[in-house]
């Protein structure tokens, strides 16, 4: 077995699983980021994988990868930045186990991350929520299945992976309702609910009669729903409300938007940036700030703030049709 066979087998035993104790998620895409690069590694090298050194994956070889991951692969520059972290953190623990190669490890280290343009988060208004919470069929229990998740998505901003990990047990209907996950980082919180959401769960929960410890919303065969699940249905139904509501046409309304619409909506409703920062289970306070650049509403009220004091604030608007045929020239 050569030095990388042995040191990424212990990055995994040792570093991840026993030191870190990362999650099955972060082992999962650190698992996959690796097993990419090493097939790429032992190509261009003409070796099998296990019989790889670190000769064979400096610098330069690392940089081709990430090439060949973001334009082979199609992959975005935020996941080319993943695979780079992952490698990074691999390197990192390398350091210390084999410092005869030092200087190959100091290369790639020193590879930095890509800048990537930012976004205008997608989010849906309340219009458009309400079409979309109206598309599902509700004489159907898929139907009833998905309205009931997709209002929990829109009113708690649930990440999908909370979602389908939620069990019947993590929902509290009494007074004080509120339901909770075991969120990303390994952070446990709650949500309270609406009175909506409490009756439209306890209509749900009621139907399937299950055990507290039975998954929350489930397949036909009575298993979890997956990830590609929820955004199958997601598309279907918002599909059907785009024919009701044409705002909604070419929006790609993924698990993610509804997340972004419940902060839009405490945003709107005058919440601290704070607040939703601890509602959505953001580490840092930073990523709860795309909301605020999202939020047109908000910056016509710093422009009306700055508006001479002699003048009303709002923008121009022309007093007839024909002064505003004149003003769109």
């Amino acid at each position: 077995m050569t030095a990388v066979a042995a040191t990424v087998q212990a990055f995994f035993t040792e570093r991840l699983a026993r030191q870190r104790r990362a999650s099955p998620h972060t082992i999962a895409a650190y698992r996959d980021t690796l097993r990419l690069l090493l097939n790429f590694a032992a190509a261009q090298a003409g070796q099998v994988p296990c019989r790889l050194d670190f000769g064979d994956l400096q610098a330069p070889v690392i940089s081709a990868f990430l090439d060949h991951c973001e334009h082979d692969r199609n992959n975005t520059i935020a996941t080319r930045n993943a695979r780079l972290a992952a490698v990074h953190s691999l390197f990192a623990f390398a350091a210390l186990r084999h410092p005869e190669h030092a200087a190959d490890i100091e290369r790639v280290l020193a590879i930095p991350p890509k800048r990537a343009s930012q976004t205008i988060v997608t989010y849906l208004t309340d219009t458009e929520a309400d079409a979309l919470l109206a598309a599902p069929d509700r004489a159907t229990r898929t139907g009833r299945r998905d309205q009931a998740w997709m209002l929990l998505a829109i009113q708690t901003g649930l990440r999908a992976s909370e979602l389908t990990g939620l069990t019947i047990s993590d929902v509290h209907l009494g007074n004080g309702a509120y339901v909770a996950c075991h969120g990303k980082g390994r952070k446990d919180r709650i949500t309270p609910l609406t009175r909506a959401s409490v009756a439209t769960l306890r209509a749900w929960i009621a139907e399937g009669a299950g055990r507290p410890a039975d998954p929350l919303f489930t397949t036909i065969r009575g298993g979890p729903l997956s990830h590609d699940a929820l955004q199958q249905r997601l598309s279907v139904h918002a599909a059907r409300a785009a024919q009701a509501c044409p705002s909604m046409d070419g929006k790609n309304v993924t698990p993610h938007v509804l997340r972004h619409t419940a902060a839009m909506k405490l945003l709107h409703s005058g919440v601290d940036i704070t607040v939703i920062a601890l509602w959505l289970g953001h580490e840092n306070v930073t990523t709860t700030q795309i909301y605020l650049q999202a939020d047109m509403a908000l910056k016509q009220q710093a422009l009306d703030r700055t508006t001479p004091p002699a003048s009303l604030p709002g923008r121009y608007r022309p007093p007839d049709q024909l002064l505003a045929f004149l003003q769109a020239l």
